[in-house]
């Protein structure tokens, strides 16, 4: 018997097996799904938002940010001395140099996504400095609040090299090893606290606005967001800018009816939209520029409350920076990053 190589095959023919087909890759910008131990979030440190969405979401950044400019300017420089006209330019300054440090820090500093703003740590030395000079005599109200802000940038400028020496030494990188939250979150939450006497009440000044605007936020946030996808959206992401614009509209719609024209003069400040000024006051187009108020006016009881501020806003910050990691999916900031945003803040 002889074999040969036919072999019958009884079963179905092998399959036979295409060539692999040419796998495109995508030319746009590639864009990183948020954490998945972070699944609320709809964008992390690597995600490109689109335009629209970006612009919007920016704007709103921008209203948070104004809104601590105008408070802190509204409670400190009518106690200077300054009408209207220098609240604006206090809040235009406010504004400008937290878009010059957001600048710096983005580009430069952390690289993390973080709006910087004026802080409210410095507020009680200030408020120490104007009592300071209540008892001194002057001219006019303007020129003690051209003294007083002189002496606010004096102070200012000397507490700023601490920060510049404690970041490009790296001082603060080595020192911010021992950062942990129950170390940041307490200092965070003193200075807060501390504040709640000076920012509540101004909700209670006009409760027909305040409390409808913070219930409604409440509400938008946790209850209305769950009815829709689109309300989903709309609450979450823009929440800050619907309640705003729909608690202004109520705002103005009760000031021309009428309701605030036989209150007393508090409640008018307080509740309509016809009597802050700020926009009738303010120049079409000002650049802030160094000692636009004068030349600065150094003392050293004025310069320590600032030092002090100076290093609970470097806590502060810190303690941010490594929040926003984490929450953007980032890796912890290491030690010469946070010494050199310490030192460009």
């Amino acid at each position: 018997m002889v074999e040969t190589n036919h072999v019958h095959h009884h079963g179905p023919p092998p399959s036979v097996v295409a060539p692999p087909s040419v796998i495109s890759i995508p030319t746009g910008p590639k864009v990183h799904q948020p954490h998945e131990q972070l699944h609320q979030l709809q964008f992390c440190i690597h995600s490109n938002a689109p335009w629209p969405e970006s612009i919007a979401l920016a704007f709103q950044h921008y209203i948070v940010m104004l809104g601590s400019s105008v408070m802190i300017a509204t409670l400190l420089v009518p106690q200077m001395g300054g009408d209207n006209g220098d609240k604006a330019r206090v809040i235009q300054t406010l504004v400008f140099m937290g878009g010059i440090n957001t600048l710096l820090q983005t580009l430069f500093g952390t690289r993390l996504p973080t709006v910087m703003s004026a802080s409210f740590a410095f507020i009680i030395p200030v408020m120490s400095i104007i009592n300071d000079f209540s008892d001194s005599v002057f001219t006019s109200e303007r020129e003690r609040f051209r003294h007083t802000m002189r002496a606010v940038q004096g102070s200012l400028i000397v507490s700023s090299f601490l920060n510049i020496i404690i970041g490009y030494t790296k001082a603060w990188g080595h020192y911010t090893r021992s950062f942990s939250p129950v170390v940041v979150v307490p200092v965070v939450c003193v200075v807060g606290l501390g504040l709640f006497e000076r920012g509540f009440p101004r909700l209670a000044q006009c409760v027909e606005i305040g409390l409808p605007m913070l219930i409604l936020l409440v509400v938008s946030q946790h209850i209305l967001r769950q009815f829709h996808h689109g309300a989903h959206t709309l609450f979450v992401k823009f929440g800050v800018l619907f309640c705003t614009a729909f608690m202004w509209a109520f705002a103005a719609i009760l000031t021309v009816a009428g309701a605030y024209n036989y209150v007393r003069g508090q409640t008018k400040q307080s509740c309509r939209t016809d009597r802050a000024y700020l926009i009738s006051t303010a120049p079409w187009i000002k650049v802030p520029y160094p000692f636009q108020w004068g030349p600065p006016i150094f003392r050293a009881s004025h310069v320590f409350g600032m030092l002090g501020a100076a290093l609970v806003s470097s806590a502060e910050s810190t303690g941010t920076f490594i929040a926003a990691a984490r929450l953007a999916g980032a890796t912890p900031p290491p030690t010469h990053v946070l010494s050199r945003s310490i030192g460009l803040q």
